[in-house]
Formats: C-alpha cells, sequence, structure tokens
C-alpha cells in the first residue's frame, strides 16, 4: 500500500473525518539516557505539534495524500489551530473563548515514554454545538458526497457528560443513517457509556489494557497470545460493533470482524517514541479501508504505520509511502482458535 493507491479513489467518498473533542498542543522532550525524578535534565530535542488522537489521525491522512477533516473545538488563533493550519490540515472548529491544553511527553533513548496531559477547558453546556458541528461535518460537500468515515477519538475535556460519545455518535447517525462510517478510539467510563448506549459502531480501536476494561482478562496475557485476544475481541463485538482493530504495540495487533479473525506480528523497529503510534496505526487501517484493501491488508497495513509512528522522534506521524506492509505477516486464526464470545 502506497501513497498513491490509498489516495486512489472510485465514485465512493474516501473522505475521513475525525472528532478530537480534547486536543492539544503536545510538547516532545527527547532526552539523551533515562528520565531522573528530581534532578535537572538538559534536552537533546524538543518538538510542539497540535495533537490529540484524531488530530493524529487526521494528520497521517494528510500525510499520505489522503481526504479527511479535523472536527475540534478552539478559537481560530489557538496555537493548536495555526499549527493544523500550517500543515495543511483543513478543520471544523467550535469557538470555545478559551486556551486548549498542552501535554508534555518525555522520552528516553530506550523508547520509554512519559507523558503528563492536562484537563482542557471546560466545554459545559456545548455538547449539542460540537453535535451539530460534527453532523454538519460528516455531511456532503459541494465537490463530494458524504463522508466515508466520522472517527471520535481520545478523551473528554471537563464539562461534557459521560454519555457524550454516545450523543455525538447518535447526532451523525439520526442525520446520515449507515451512509457513514463510525469509527471509535477511546476508554473509560465515556468508551463504556456508548457501547452501552445500544448505538452501532463500525470499528473500535482498543489497546490490551483498554479491551480488559470492558471485557476483563490480563493485557499482558493478550499481548502474548492473540487467539485469546481475538476471544477477547469477539465478546466486544456483542456490544454492537462491527469490527474490532485491537493494537497490541510490539506485539502486533488483532483484526476480528464478520470477515474473520486475523494477527499480525509487529516489525522490528529501534523505538523511538510511542506517543501517536496507536492513532496512526488507525489512520493506516482506514486509509488501507477507502482503497478498497481486504481485511488482511487493512491489518498488514494498521501496524506498519503504528510501527512506523513509534520509530520516529516526538509525536512526528509517518506517510503511507515511507511504511512497509509487505513486511509485516498476518496469518488468519482458525475458527476453532476464536470461540463464539460467551452471552
Amino acid at each position: 500500500m502506497n501513497q498513491t493507491s490509498a489516495a486512489a479513489g472510485s465514485t465512493a467518498s474516501t473522505r475521513i473525518v475525525t472528532v478530537t473533542p480534547n486536543p492539544s498542543l503536545d510538547r516532545t522532550i527527547e532526552l539523551a539516557g533515562e528520565l531522573q525524578r528530581g534532578a535537572v535534565q538538559r534536552a537533546v530535542h524538543t518538538t510542539a505539534e497540535p495533537g490529540g488522537k484524531g488530530v493524529n489521525v487526521s494528520r497521517v491522512v494528510v500525510a499520505s495524500g489522503g481526504d479527511t477533516l479535523a472536527v475540534l473545538p478552539g478559537d481560530e488563533l489557538d496555537p493548536v489551530l495555526l499549527g493544523l493550519a500550517t500543515r495543511g490540515i483543513p478543520t471544523a472548529a467550535l469557538p470555545i473563548g478559551a486556551p486548549l491544553r498542552s501535554n508534555v511527553t518525555v522520552t528516553e533513548p530506550t523508547g520509554t515514554t512519559t507523558k503528563l496531559n492536562e484537563p482542557g477547558p471546560s466545554l459545559a453546556g456545548r455538547l449539542d454545538d460540537l453535535a451539530a458541528l460534527v453532523a454538519d461535518a460528516a455531511g456532503p460537500t459541494a465537490t463530494g458526497p458524504a463522508a466515508r468515515w466520522v472517527v471520535f477519538a481520545g478523551s473528554l475535556p471537563p464539562g461534557l457528560p459521560d454519555d457524550a460519545l454516545a450523543v455525538l455518535v447518535r447526532a451523525v447517525r439520526r442525520r446520515h443513517g449507515d451512509q457513514v462510517r463510525i469509527a471509535v478510539d477511546s476508554s473509560g467510563v465515556p468508551f463504556t457509556a456508548l457501547l452501552q448506549s445500544g448505538e452501532r459502531i463500525d470499528l473500535v480501536k482498543p489497546n490490551a489494557e483498554e479491551l480488559a476494561e470492558v471485557v476483563g482478562g490480563d493485557p499482558e496475557g493478550y499481548e502474548r497470545d492473540p487467539a485469546a485476544a481475538a476471544v477477547a475481541a469477539q465478546r466486544l463485538r456483542d456490544k454492537h460493533v462491527d469490527a474490532v482493530l485491537l493494537t497490541l504495540g510490539s506485539a502486533g495487533a488483532v483484526l476480528v470482524s464478520d470477515e474473520g479473525a486475523f494477527a499480525a506480528a509487529a516489525p522490528r523497529i529501534t523505538a523511538r517514541s510511542t506517543v501517536g503510534a496507536g492513532d496512526s496505526s488507525l489512520a493506516g487501517y482506514l486509509l488501507a479501508e477507502v482503497a478498497g484493501a481486504t481485511p488482511a491488508e487493512r491489518l498488514a497495513q494498521a501496524v506498519a504505520t503504528g510501527a512506523a509512528a513509534a520509530a520516529l522522534p516526538g509525536s512526528d506521524v509517518p506517510a503511507l509511502d515511507h511504511t512497509d506492509p509487505g513486511s509485516v505477516t498476518v496469518r488468519t486464526l482458525h475458527p476453532s482458535q476464536v470461540p463464539e464470545p460467551i452471552a
């Protein structure tokens, strides 16, 4: 899969709309040695990038020549919005009259990453406004049809209710029905509330810990045993979820859907920063999907894109033509290895 094939389209929409309710300015500090608590250390490299899970997905799409729109709160002159504009990333922003948060990431030469995340500005009373903005953004444009995917990603800012994700998904479904596919990459109470809402989701992208939060089990066990991970992902599909892309870090990823269960091993890399690796995996999967790839090819591209992101410094993200999905081994899990979920 390369940039040209990912961006190529048919008459169907290839537009990927991302929704980041709690975006940030991501400041990354790269150290020459291990982080020492209580000590003064000098950085060897620093970066500042507009961030947030959905924003990162849009950054990969733009870098790969794809079609995207990033929906987020923020004022026109906020550093996050300005940073997106300078990087050529189209946005639809909800003015809030307050600065967006900054997150600080400290990376060590071993790839160990420490994150300090601010809570973000309050969006109390603005959920309906955000839902209307998202539904509008997902609709047809002057040059094309409604979006193929709407991606809801990341945490909720203060002031939004626990069921905010369900409200946002419902707004898209009511306006566009099944014409638009919905992907979710979130965790904690908001994610659980969405799963309990009964709203149908086309794709979720948990990691091992996030999956264990919902269905139980041992996250480390999922990383060691793809078949066990696939069984757990099947249980998640009982909750109105069509497909599960389970990222397992250096252990690769698992994909479970009506088309079968697949496991992919990650290529060996020298990890520099894991920031945005999961987001890049999701972007790689979606770009492969809009290009017409098979499930196994989508999974290979997801793993290759996540690995490429982890090999980059700070919160840098890769383009698809800088990835090598051909180096990713994908195997089909036999049905006997993935029993039907227990009701």
